[in-house]
Order: C-alpha cells, then structure tokens, then sequence
C-alpha cells in the first residue's frame, strides 16, 4: 500500500522509468565487462604459469638425464624472481621428488604427481604440472604453485563498478528531472484546469498548450471539449430561464386552481406523514420486538436450566424423603434435608439476583447514597465469608483501618465487597490468599482491589465476564454460582456513581478494582437491617404467649409455618386458608398476631388488612405480610398499608422468628395475654 502510494505522482512515475532503465543497462553493461576481464586475467595467469613451466623443464632436462638435483635445484631457486610464484617443483621419470622450491618454509609442501599435467585452480592459488621431454620421452614433470588473486580482482572491480553506477545512476536522476518537467509540466497544467472547474464550475476556463506533440493535442482536445460543455452549460441555463418564465405565466393562470388544491395537498400531506409516522413506528416497534423476543428466548433459556438445576435437588430429594418414609436412616434422611435446603437457598439467591437485576433494567432501584465507612464494612464482610475462607484454607488478608469512606448504599456496597470476595474464594487455589487493598486514587475518588490467586482467565473470559448467566469458573470444575452476580455488581456499582474494572493472568489469578465516590472521615453506623441483626429487643420465649393466625391458601406454607411455631413452642398456630375466614377468626379469636399471604382466592391480604385496621376490635393486632412479592416497590406498598413487617417467601426461618419477635415484643391488644 505504502509503495502505491509512493507511485501515484506521474512525476515519480517518469524518474522511476528513466532510473530503473538506466539501472538494468548500466547493471548488464558492467558486468559483461567483469566477466570478460576476469575471463583474460585467468587465461593470463595460466598461460604465465605454463610457460615458466616450460622453460624449466628445458634448464632442468639435462639435470634429470645426469641425475643432478644440485643444477635442478638451482634452476628452481630462480622463482624468486617471481614473487607470485609460492612454490616448485621437479618430479623424476617415476614420480619421486627430485628438487624443490618454496618461497617459504611454510609453502614447502608438494602433493604427490597426477596421472595427468595439467592447470588446478583453486580460490587463492593456481597449479600447473606439466612433463618434460628429451627427444620425445618423457623424462620428468614439472609443478609450479602461485598466488591467484581472483577475489581480490573481483572486489576490486566491484568497487569500480559501484562508483561508476553511483555516478551514472547521479547523472540519471539529474536528466531525469529535468526531462520529466517536460512531459508533466503541460499534463499537470491540464489536471488543474480540471479540478478548478470541477470546484467552482467556471466552464470557461482553458488550459494552456505549451507543446506541439501528443501533450500539447490532449491540451487543445481538453480546451475543446470544455467549448463544447460551456455552450451545452449555456443551453441548459437558457433553457431554464424559458421554463421559468413559462412557470410564471401559467402561475398566474393556475392560481385559482392552486387554490383549491391547497386545502386537498395539504390533507395529502398530512395524511402521507401521518402514514409514514405509523410505517417508522411500526417498524421501530416491530425491531424492538424482535429484539424483545430474541432477549427473552435467551433469558428463558438460561432461566429455564439455572432454575431447573436446585429444583432437580429439591424436588429429587424431596421425592426419596417421601417414597421412602421411616426406612431412611437418618443419617441419610439429614443428608438429604440439608440438600434440599442447600438447593432451596441457591434458588433464593438466583431469585434474589434477578430480581435485582431486574429492578436495575427498569430503573426501579433504590438506593439510599450516604456515607459508609470501609473499614467497618469490611470487618461485617469478613464475619460472613470468613468461616468458608477458613474451610477451604483460603487466608482472607483485610488493610489496616485507614479511616476511608466512600458515598454509597450501604446494603448495596456491602452486597458488591461480598460477592466479590465470595467469588475470590469459590474460584481460589488451595490455601490459596484473597487480597484486599483500599486506596485513594484522586481527592474525590476511592478504589476497593480484591485480589485472588487462582487459575486467572484468559482474554476472550475477561471480554465475557460481564455477560449473565456466564459462569467461567467451570473450567476449573464444579462451582456453585448463578452466573448473573457479576452483571449485577456491575449495574450496582455503576448505579452508585462508580466502575468496575477486571484484570486477570493465566496461573498468576484475577484482580477486580472498585472506584467510589470518596468522601470525608468516616462515621459509625449501626448494621442494616440485612445485616442479620433485629431491630428491637427480643424477649425471651416462653410458653404459650398467644395465638397466631395463618391466612394463606397454600397448604404447603400451611405446613410449613405451623412447624416452625410448634418449634417455638410459645404460640398456637390457627389457620384460614381465604381472607374472609381470616377477618372471621380474628374478630372471634382476638389473636396475638396475624401472618397474611397478599394473594389469596377473592379478597387480597391488602384488602383483608384494611378490614382489620378498621375494626376496633382487631386494629391493634400487629398483621406480618409473608408473600412471595419480593419487588421493592411491593415491599413499600405493603409497608404503607399498615402491615407491622414485610417477610418474603421462600422462607428465612430466622428472618420470619425475628419478626415474630418483635410483634410479640409489641403492646398486646386487649383481652390478649401480654
């Protein structure tokens, strides 16, 4: 892409051309001459060499037929009037060594006599053997070794050749410059002709012919043809100054029928964006729809199978429970109550998360943004996940109080720190650690790091981390989860002003960083109510302190709630499974405290409590709402209406003791056992 570029101007483009011509002869040129040089030099060097071998096997002849290594001896010693010559020698009629000579005492080394004379070229030196002959009989053979310096040749011709293309390529580039403004000059001068009447469509513009060739031609076509589109131009303005005109005098004719289409064009038009208002709505709404739909699918799918999973524990063990009665040994019957339970409370947490995550989507949550103090919150989180950190071996590492604070819900913040720090542990290693580490990272801003040191994820986890109901620690095996707490503390995190951000390797662990809102020192507050604490003094219980009365039409719950008094043992538990029944009972019974369902068959638990506050003879008695409306709104609603405590269903046994509690801790109603 880059070179295209590069070659876009036809100024580039002509130099490129002459450049690399000049290149391709030069280069074929200079080589052509080293290659024959090289080719003469050889042939010189060989004929050198053979000619001295020559010579001295006519000296040294007569040496070899009156066996006088001495006169062979010292005509060899005359090489050393030829520096380039390393070496020789003269071999006898079998091939023994009979005198030497070397330059050197390193150059004396002699190789044994080919079969053959003849010239051996290596990379450095050159060898001849060539035979003696007296009176056509070959008496011995002479071998000659010297210095060829081919290499040192090439370099040397390389070099030349270099210099000389560097200069030509110079000289090139100088012409080419110069010829290149010749051609491009009057082509350029065309083009910009062109783009000015493109720009300001000036038609009469014309561009100059500077050159009488096939330039200057397409100049004086170019001129023409912008003749040819100023008259067309001119035609066409013409033209319309006739139609206008034409426009105006039938105007003036027309103008009563105008008129009376007036009223017709603009109904027309109103009806037309009416219609087309209706077409965008109803496609918005259909793609909306569509989107709807597909979302829902989705969500459905991914509800379907992570409601399903504990409703598969509960509904199993809870048919073994009963199919097999008295034969389960406890042991095995605890077992399978503590799986049900288990099953029931992963239910409620899912329940829980959807739910808020839910309110978050329609923006129906309610936060209460005041200051928290980390330090305290922290130590709270602690005591709830510390004893699974201890189970597994996991060491929960807090910072030293620093007395920072953020502007947060209290209940939400603590909600995110949990299950993050849950997370941290569930998808930890063994005696693994989890980190935690506050800072302040402006004056305004607060950051809470949880830090693990499990398995990590990989990047394509990271870019999915957020998404519901997608739960990555499976990898590493079976982890409870319902897939969807991330998304939520995300949404809380962000709806309380802040970010959330992840970083994770491979075997090194992950990181998630909380940035807050900061603010001054902080100041103690007392545990929320979803603390686990309650919110008044309990008394203590003792036998058979009142009555209470269940108004709910679902046997189960019946079931259910008359255990847990009978596990109290301080109340006797009536029943109404419809709200008339139930105002009935109370109005004869005068009950210690009522516990209403909302739905129930004909008159709702609202309406039944109205009934009740309107009686003086049942106003007193504190009515507990225990339903399955968990929806904040509902809570408030029901709160409003008058119920003494709003308890949701599934049961929290504790929750709903802790209510009744408090109800019994109230004021009695008359006639009523205090």
């Amino acid at each position: 892409m880059t070179l295209r570029l590069v070659f876009r101007s036809l100024r580039t483009k002509l130099v490129a051309v002459v450049l690399l011509t000049t290149f391709a002869a030069l280069g074929v040129a200079l080589a052509a001459m080293v290659a024959y040089d090289l080719r003469g030099y050889r042939q010189a060097w060989v004929g050198d060499l053979d000619t001295q071998a020559e010579l001295l096997g006519l000296t040294s002849a007569s040496a070899l037929a009156f066996d006088d290594p001495k006169a062979a001896t010292e005509n060899l010693a005359l090489l050393r009037l030829r520096p380039q010559v390393r070496a020789g020698a003269v071999y006898g009629r079998q091939g023994q060594l009979f005198a030497s000579y070397a330059a050197t005492p390193a150059e004396r080394s002699f190789p044994a006599l080919p079969d053959e004379p003849g010239v051996q070229v290596g990379q450095r030196q050159m060898a001849v053997f060539k035979h003696i002959v007296d009176q056509g009989e070959v008496v011995g053979t002479v071998y000659l070794r010297a210095d060829y310096p081919l290499m040192d040749r090439v370099r040397h011709y390389a070099g030349i050749a270099l210099a000389v293309a560097a200069v030509a390529m110079l000289v090139a580039l100088g012409l080419s410059f110069w010829l290149q403004r010749l051609v491009t000059r009057p082509v350029l001068a065309i083009a910009e002709v062109a783009r000015e009447v493109v720009e300001r469509r000036d038609y009469s513009r014309r561009a100059e012919r500077l050159t009488d060739d096939e330039v200057g031609q397409l100049a004086e076509s170019f001129n023409r043809m912008m003749a040819e589109v100023e008259r067309h131009a001119q035609e066409n303005q013409q033209s319309l100054r006739s139609i206008e005109r034409e426009v105006g005098e039938r105007r003036i004719a027309q103008q009563e029928v105008m008129r009376l289409n007036e009223e017709l064009e603009r109904r027309v038009r109103e009806r037309t964006a009416q219609l087309e208002a209706s077409n965008r709505d109803l496609a918005l709404a259909t793609e909306t729809a569509e989107k709807a739909n597909l979302a829902k699918s989705d969500f459905l799918s991914s509800m379907s199978h992570e409601l399903r999973t504990p409703l598969n524990a509960i509904l199993g063990f809870g048919y073994l429970l009963g199919a097999e009665g008295d034969a389960l040994p406890p042991a095995k019957r605890t077992d399978f109550t503590q799986h049900i339970v288990k099953a029931g409370k992963h239910l409620l947490t899912l329940i829980d998360e959807i739910l808020d995550l839910a309110r978050i989507e329609s923006s129906n949550l309610m936060l209460s943004l005041e200051p928290v103090g980390l330090d305290e919150l922290l130590q709270e989180c602690r005591g709830m996940i510390g004893p699974t950190a201890d189970q597994l071996g996991i060491r929960l590492l807090l910072p030293p109080e620093q007395g920072l604070q953020v502007i947060a819900d209290r209940t939400r913040l603590k909600q995110v720190l949990l299950n993050l720090l849950s997370n941290a542990i569930k998808y930890n290693r063994p005696n693994g650690s989890v980190i935690v580490d506050c800072q302040a990272v402006a004056p305004d801003r607060l950051s809470v790091a949880v830090r693990d040191t499990g398995r990590g994820l990989r990047e394509d986890q990271l870019a999915g981390l957020f998404q519901p109901f997608n739960r990555l620690g499976q990898e590493a095996g079976p982890v409870e989860g319902t897939g969807i707490g991330l998304v939520v503390t995300k949404r809380l995190v962000e709806a309380m002003g802040g970010a959330i951000q992840a970083h994770s390797r491979l075997g090194e662990g992950s990181v998630f960083t909380l940035e807050l809102p900061a603010t001054g020192a902080p100041q103690r507050t007392a545990p929320s109510r979803g603390a686990g604490t309650a919110a008044v003094a309990l008394p203590p219980r003792g036998p058979s302190a009142g009555t209470l009365l269940y108004v709910e039409d679902n046997p189960a719950n019946l079931q259910l709630v008359r255990e847990i008094v009978e596990l109290r043992g301080d109340l006797v538990q009536l029943s109404a499974p419809d709200a008339q029944l139930g105002i009935e009972l109370a109005r004869a019974h005068r009950p210690r405290l009522i516990l209403m369902d909302i739905h129930l068959p004909g008159l709702s638990g609202l309406d039944a409590l109205a009934i009740l506050r309107a009686d003086p003879l049942t106003a007193a008695i504190p009515v507990i709402a225990l339903t399955a409306n968990a929806m904040a709104r509902d809570q408030a609603r029901g709160l409003a209406a008058g119920f003494f405590r709003y308890v949701t269903k599934p049961v929290d046994v504790a929750q709903l003791n802790a209510a009744i509690d408090a109800a019994l801790a109230a004021p009695a109603p008359p006639d009523q056992p205090a």
